[in-house]
């Protein structure tokens, strides 16, 4: 029970690394997962970029590995794309960047320092909507990720995937919600199967099962646990809305002609993300969400879960304001409420990380390598 609490740096995309990493430490947290999206890539929520990718090198890496030990912070890289559908030419870039970060977290030690590189699978609908769609995009995604692996494993490196289904990915009228391939247990398990390698495993995100009605303990004691290297901590608020009244919580929201709707007093989607009833929270702040935190928490520490827990400010009443305050606010409850079931109790102090268990980083040594594509991939 000695869990370091990070905070996911999508909600400082206006602010430089050092501010990051100041706002990091007001908030009382020991590191933080650096979000490297592509300056040019399509998405336009939750972005950021906090390393420069195109130009990082040996330098960077020490000089960064420095700064964090100098403040006492951990950190991992992470950018959140759909890698094995969509445009095909933004589907290249999405994978040669991965390949960037793999080179960062490989610069800066790797698995070593336990740098992990955080990413989406994404979905190809165009498989999917034919017979056989879904094992398909299984087929897809060992194309694509076992080069990618291999990679990542001679160098030293572990990627990650996040099970965020990505439901409002797609316009409203798309018939499906699910644009994230390991957006279900089911599919990360079988997605090892098809790649044994270690070099890959998983960010849990409990909220993505709990608007599907998933108990995120059920899920938890059905994974392998040494994939698990991260988890999200991002609360959800299941609304008894009359969207779910009419639609169930089976099935996402659909869209129909918005004067048939209004004859029929039928609610219908007002946007992509407005389809499955909830709302996005903070453990701790504004009032309870709709899972059990302390089971879930004293679940992963029964088995023995000894990594970072990152908080993704996605919260309605924190970072979607805007306010760079609430956001703040949001970050510090989140640790607060995690703090006594994760952290041990120091005597006059309370709850607080025993940073001794949690060394510097290590001083990279790692060469030069030059930037790949997967074009270079074998």
């Amino acid at each position: 029970m000695n869990n370091p609490i990070w905070v996911m740096t999508s909600a400082f995309k206006s602010l430089s690394l050092d501010q990051v990493i100041a706002r990091t430490k007001e908030i009382g947290a020991q590191g933080m997962e650096l979000c490297v999206f592509r300056r040019d890539g399509t998405r336009t929520d939750h972005v950021a970029t906090h390393l420069d990718y195109e130009s990082f090198g040996p330098d960077d890496a020490k000089r960064l590995i420095g700064t964090c030990n100098r403040e006492g912070l951990r950190f991992s890289v992470g950018a959140y794309e759909n890698l094995i559908g969509g445009d095909p030419a933004q589907r290249a870039l999405n994978q040669n960047h991965l390949l960037k970060l793999i080179r960062i977290a490989h610069l800066c030690g790797g698995d070593r320092n336990d740098i992990k590189v955080g990413t989406f699978v994404g979905y190809n609908h165009e498989l999917g909507a034919q017979d056989g769609g879904f094992e398909k995009n299984l087929d897809e995604y060992a194309k694509v990720f076992g080069p990618i692996i291999r990679y990542a494993e001679d160098l030293g490196v572990t990627v990650i995937y996040e099970n965020c289904p990505m439901e409002g990915w797609r316009p409203a009228a798309s018939p499906t919600t699910y644009n994230n391939l390991p957006g279900c247990l089911a599919a990360r398990k079988l997605m090892y199967a098809m790649l044994p390698s270690r070099a890959h495993g998983e960010t849990y995100d409990p909220s993505h099962d709990v608007w599907q009605n998933i108990d995120p303990i059920d899920v938890i004691e059905a994974s392998d646990m040494s994939r698990i290297q991260r988890v999200h901590v991002k609360g959800t608020r299941n609304h008894r809305s009359p969207g779910r009244i009419h639609w169930g919580a089976l099935y996402p929201m659909q869209a129909v002609r918005p004067e048939l709707a209004k004859r029929a007093d039928v609610p219908v989607p007002a946007h992509e993300w407005d389809r499955h009833h909830y709302e996005p929270m903070l453990p701790g702040f504004g009032g309870n969400d709709s899972m059990d935190w302390r089971g879930f928490l004293v679940a992963l520490m029964r088995r023995g879960f000894e990594k970072p827990f990152v908080i993704e400010n996605e919260a309605d009443n924190s970072a979607h304001t805007g306010n760079p305050g609430a956001t703040v606010q949001g970050f510090k409850a989140a640790v607060l409420c995690l703090a006594p079931i994760v952290w041990p109790l120091v005597p006059e102090i309370g709850y607080r990380l025993d940073a001794s268990k949690w060394p510097a980083l290590a001083d990279p040594s790692a060469k030069d390598i030059p930037v790949r594509t997967t074009k270079d991939l074998k």
